[in-house]
């Protein structure tokens, strides 16, 4: 029993140290110049074992966000069961994304994720892998069946894809705003409703 908790440790950490050490080649040469075995060689495993524990270059660059998620749909299921959908989210995304942007490792993913398309797009599909949860989430909390009341799906969607890429995109253009008040700022924005008005005519315009 023992000598198997020791292998899990061992395991562990093997997988935090690639982790730190992708993250130390991306900040200094960039996601795309960074290679897998130069990841590898860095904690002196081969890229073999690279591949025991992560699929690829965005697996391990976006590992935390991964984690991120998942603790924001914790969180979410966590909140009180009265209190409406976007509000819910709201409130447990902006708790859990505080906690990890106090990390390091964080800021330098949201800098890599900011300056990479690639990236970009893989954490929008990761995001997306977790629909199927987020839906049934989001159903069980409204007391509605996602066959029949497509409401849910529609929130999941948003949640997944329209935040995340807005904070992205606020953050490539020069916002320096934390990135909890960004996905607080994104959810508020949802909440009020976005059917907003055109701009008044001109006259003479056509």
């Amino acid at each position: 029993m023992e000598k198997h908790g020791l292998r899990e440790r061992k395991k562990e950490r093997t997988r935090e140290a690639l982790i730190d050490a992708a993250h130390v080649l991306f900040c200094a040469n960039g996601f795309e110049a960074t290679t897998i075995d130069q990841i590898a060689e860095a904690v002196e495993v081969s890229s073999r074992t690279f591949f025991r524990y992560f699929t690829s270059k965005e697996d391990v660059a976006l590992s935390l966000a991964d984690e991120q998620i998942t603790a924001v749909l914790e969180a979410f299921a966590a909140q009180p069961g009265d209190m409406p959908v976007l509000t819910a989210m709201r409130t447990a995304a902006v708790d859990v994304v505080r906690v990890y942007e106090t990390e390091a490792r964080y800021t330098s993913l949201q800098n890599l994720i900011s300056v990479s398309p690639a990236l970009t797009a893989a954490r929008v599909e990761r995001g997306a892998a977790r629909f199927d949860d987020v839906v049934r989430l989001i159903s069980a909390r409204m007391g509605v069946d996602p066959d029949v009341d497509p409401r849910p799906c529609l929130v999941a969607s948003v949640a997944l894809c329209a935040v995340p890429t807005a904070v992205v995109a606020w953050r490539a253009a020069g916002h320096q705003t934390p990135e909890s008040e960004l996905t607080g700022q994104a959810f508020d924005l949802l909440t009020a409703g976005l059917d907003y008005p055109a701009r008044p005519a001109v006259p003479g315009e056509n």
